[in-house]
């Protein structure tokens, strides 16, 4: 597959095979052997039609049995355990949720009993973290002197919201994590040339980073009164705001909506699509 890479990324993500189930990577993180990652791509599932063929979302209209095979084909492509797996329940919010070892399994082979949840840390051996996507922002945090971990789902409202900032801190309120021990990725996600945004959105950027209001590269004016956003620009913001050293942050160098057929793009499909996830997680 031809597969179209961000030529400013210095390092992009690695893409991985096993057993026919194509997943990335991050170099940076081959040098934490207590964590395993990855993240899924559309190639190497049972899903048919608009779900085609590793489609990891429960609530888009695909059979149940399917994505649940998606599941244990990801599981064990990426090295991971589903009941030891959690998943977040996302809506665009700020809200972390710390995992505990009795979370295992939910959202993938049992219900949630927790809602509006857009971040998930851990510091539990075993358990895996995964959040779901098809054009927002992953945003992976690495704590490898207290051994903790951080996943989340940021899309405009979480970025403007300052997500990444939220996780920072809640895990330093849990794990005594310091920012520049804390290496940061950026997930494949939408690239500032695919997306176009309404004058609103602009202007609650405009406010939300009014401090870099000259820095083309997060965002500069597109046709008819349209805005082109750079999300990876305004995380990677971010991640230097909250303390994270500009040497730890990893970027993906792929985009969802260039490569529609590697990977789900909800503004490429027009809505018609499945999901992919992110995961991180501990090792035993």
């Amino acid at each position: 597959m031809n597969i179209k890479w961000d030529k400013n990324t210095a390092e992009p993500m690695k893409v991985k095979e096993k057993h026919g189930t194509i997943y990335l990577q991050y170099p940076a993180f081959e040098k934490f052997p207590q964590i395993i990652h990855g993240f899924s791509t559309r190639l190497g599932g049972v899903s048919e039609g608009i779900y085609a063929s590793m489609n990891l979302s429960f609530q888009r209209g695909d059979k149940e049995d399917a994505v649940l095979e998606n599941y244990r084909r990801i599981a064990d492509a990426i090295g991971f355990d589903l009941k030891k797996t959690v998943c977040s329940q996302q809506t665009h919010t700020t809200n972390i949720r710390l995992v505990k070892e009795e979370d295992g399994g939910k959202g993938i082979l049992t219900p949630q009993d927790y809602h509006d949840i857009d971040g998930l840390i851990s510091n539990v051996p075993g358990m895996t973290l995964a959040t779901s996507f098809a054009d927002c922002v992953p945003l992976f945090f690495v704590d490898p002197v207290h051994q903790a971990i951080g996943l989340a789902h940021s899309g405009w409202r979480g970025t403007a919201e300052k997500m990444a900032v939220h996780m920072v801190r809640a895990m330093g309120k849990e794990f005594g994590s310091r920012p520049q021990d804390l290496y940061a990725a950026i997930g494949p996600s939408i690239c500032q040339e695919c997306y176009e945004v309404s004058e609103d959105v602009a202007e609650v950027f405009q406010e939300k980073f009014s401090q870099y209001k000259k820095d083309r590269t997060l965002l500069y004016p597109g046709r008819e009164k349209k805005y082109q956003l750079n999300l990876w620009r305004a995380n990677e913001l971010l991640f230097k705001e909250s303390g994270i050293p500009e040497e730890h942050i990893s970027f993906p160098g792929v985009c969802t909506c260039c490569n529609p057929e590697f990977l789900f793009s909800h503004r490429a499909s027009h809505g018609k699509r499945g999901n992919m996830s992110a995961f991180l997680g501990l090792c035993l």
